[in-house]
């Protein structure tokens, strides 16, 4: 009830993301002996959303959120930044979630910046995610894994412009509708991080969740939730003037944010003396 609470209140325009990570996280956290860690790869491009959830996810897990000594934020660029190293990363990283799951069988692990990995480098967790009673003594079953990726956004936005341009809503887009092109987009995609990889192909993957781009009323949503969130009250005339600042596409029909709620923080900065 808390998870879906916090995301009413602070996640806009991702009925589907929502949706399925509430149902994953109902039924993981009511099995009391589930088979497998929870494996949950969100997709879609920047500002959707993604980030937001997974930290929103972690704070239910452990109160701390990504303080927490049990929530770990892996981000390829900062923490696996070159490709010959590639198998000193994969020994660190088996070491490194062990460790901690040895420590803390509740342990929240994200990857951020996934379409930045390097090939091969997740296959390395592979048995982790697996079905295993446990390895070496350790059962990682009760552990939670999200892998946070722009890869896919472009096979997002398409069918979801595709829905708008034949009359459809957004809410009724559905998870079958974009899920099985989003697996095979991103395993085919060779900077997905997932590209050909084994977690996908041993179906280890539980959900794959797209976040779709944010129209104009999510955009403002998210300005007057930033004002609330300082103190303010909300001025709709600064939430227009911030969504106006906002670049939109397609070119002609200018639906879609193209940096999602990404900018709205730094661009209410400069309307805050209105």
């Amino acid at each position: 009830a808390a998870l879906k609470a916090q995301l009413d209140a602070k996640l806009f325009g991702q009925h589907l993301a929502k949706d399925v990570v509430l149902k994953a996280v109902m039924g993981f956290s009511n099995n009391p002996s589930p088979k497998k860690p929870l494996t949950l790869s969100l997709h879609g491009w920047a500002g959707t959303g993604k980030n937001f959830l997974s930290q929103i996810l972690a704070e239910q897990v452990h109160p701390a959120g990504l303080r927490s000594k049990f929530v770990h934020l892996f981000l390829a660029t900062l923490h696996f930044p070159h490709q010959d190293h590639v198998k000193l990363y994969k020994e660190q990283l088996q070491k490194w979630i062990r460790g901690n799951v040895s420590a803390c069988p509740h342990s929240v692990f994200i990857f951020d910046e996934m379409d930045k990995m390097h090939p091969g480098l997740m296959d390395a967790i592979k048995p982790f995610l697996d079905y295993y009673e446990q390895i070496d003594g350790v059962s990682y079953r009760k552990a939670i894994f999200i892998f946070l990726s722009n890869a896919g956004g472009d096979l997002i936005n398409k069918a979801a412009l595709d829905f708008w341009t034949s009359g459809k809503s957004r809410e009724e887009i559905l998870l079958k509708d974009l899920e099985p092109m989003l697996s095979v987009g991103v395993f085919n995609n060779k900077n997905s991080g997932l590209w050909h990889s084994s977690l996908i192909d041993r179906n280890l993957i539980d959900y794959f969740v797209p976040f779709l781009p944010l129209e104009h009323k999510h955009v403002k949503m998210c300005v007057r939730a930033e004002m609330i969130a300082r103190g303010y009250a909300v001025d709709e005339k600064v939430v227009q003037a911030v969504a106006d600042e906002m670049t939109f596409f397609p070119k002609e029909q200018k639906i879609y944010s193209d940096k999602g709620c990404k900018t709205v923080q730094a661009k209410l900065d400069i309307h805050e003396d209105i």
